[in-house]
């Protein structure tokens, strides 16, 4: 049973199926002038399109990239270093629970390329508040990330009211919305933001292809050059299948979003009640309401949180730690440190993130058994200390 889709998810049949033909008879590659290419330009273009709508943006403001990882390196890096040339700004504010992509981004701007890094705390659960980022936008600050909704926690900030700081003081802002795109309204108008971050493994799409928004008139410097797709934004030939198989999965996502989430929102919350009731030292994180659909993660008071998830994978169920940027690796997590978790509270963290396809009776199993493999793993944990 699979219940990490924050990781990850299967790509949706029918997205598969949109994408088999590129692989196959139209190969061609877009940049090229006879049929083969035209139609593969075609591809590419009715793609953005469907991006487009569904961001609420024109086509040109698209750039297609690799993944949400480079998408996310591209508005920050290409963001501070024109700003920096434009206006000498040079300073970046980031808060403190972004993903890595961000966060280690930001920060080897500052240890090599001479940026200044500024970063804006949040409350106990995970988010950022306009009154918080306000005193960090200054003649100074050269962009602004914060995330929509966290991977590891799944609290969703406020990017509407945090953009509209962000555009009094004249500072551009991004916002990774990489895992918040598979279930919350991601209209750029409505949300503000010159700058906004896309996956599309995370939204039943295949993984190896992204897209950033990028608002029109806000320049930034490329990183990937070479020749002149994406409006000269990012070199490379385009990934047509996956280009294709990206937009689907996000046309898709926004028609059926209302009831995905109706489906799973019933799930996590009886998985939200199951264990906070079941397990007496549980303790949520991220915000109670103002989460992702299928969101629930945990700090488990006592229980190593990689014996916990090998003892459910023995089980047959596929659950995480937290970031799969992460896991595997011993050091507590920087996000669940920032809402003022002890190292030890956060190496007992569990993430468990339901999908459109999971089953009500699964869910059921899962909640029986989590509270007694929970149990033993803490009498063993107490037993050691």
């Amino acid at each position: 049973m699979y219940l990490d889709h924050a990781a990850t998810t299967p790509v949706d049949p029918r997205v598969l199926a949109a994408m088999l033909p590129y692989f196959t008879d139209d190969f061609g590659n877009p940049s090229s002038v006879h049929r083969f290419g035209q139609q593969a330009e075609t591809a590419v273009d009715t793609a953005r399109g469907y991006v487009a709508e569904v961001l609420g943006c024109d086509p040109s403001e698209i750039v297609f990239t690799a993944c949400g990882s480079e998408s996310d390196n591209l508005a920050l890096r290409g963001a501070a270093f024109a700003e920096r040339e434009r206006r000498g700004a040079d300073t970046l504010v980031v808060s403190a629970v972004e993903h890595p992509a961000v966060s280690r981004t930001a920060r080897q701007l500052q240890d090599h390329f001479g940026f200044r890094l500024e970063v804006v705390a949040v409350d106990p659960t995970g988010r950022v508040t306009a009154e918080a980022l306000r005193p960090h936008l200054t003649a100074r600050t050269a962009v602004v990330s914060i995330v929509y909704a966290n991977n590891e926690i799944g609290t969703i900030n406020p990017v509407a009211d945090l953009a509209a700081e962000c555009r009094a003081a004249g500072v551009p802002m991004h916002t990774d919305a990489v895992q918040a795109a598979s279930q919350l309204p991601v209209d750029v108008r409505a949300l503000g933001v010159d700058l906004l971050a896309l996956g599309a493994h995370k939204f039943y799409g295949p993984k190896g292809v992204g897209a950033l928004y990028l608002r029109s008139g806000l320049h930034i410097l490329p990183w990937l050059t070479g020749g002149s797709q994406e409006h000269g934004q990012r070199a490379g030939t385009h990934n047509v299948p996956l280009i294709v198989g990206l937009a689907e999965a996000l046309r898709l996502a926004a028609r059926e979003r209302k009831a995905r989430n109706r489906h799973m929102l019933g799930l996590r919350d009886r998985i939200l009640r199951a264990v906070l009731e079941r397990i007496p030292f549980a303790r949520l994180t991220g915000h109670p309401i103002e989460r992702l659909p299928n969101h629930a993660s945990f700090v488990l008071r006592g229980v190593d949180g990689n014996a916990l998830l090998a003892a459910l994978d023995l089980q047959g169920f596929a659950c995480s730690s937290g970031s799969a940027c992460k896991s595997g690796t011993p050091e507590p997590s920087e996000i669940l440190r920032a809402l003022g978790l002890s190292p030890q509270e956060a190496l007992g963290s569990l993430r468990v993130t339901v999908g459109k396809d999971t089953r009500a009776e699964d869910v059921e199993r899962f909640v029986d058994l989590l509270p007694v493999i929970a149990a033993g793993l803490h009498r063993h944990g107490a037993d050691l200390g």
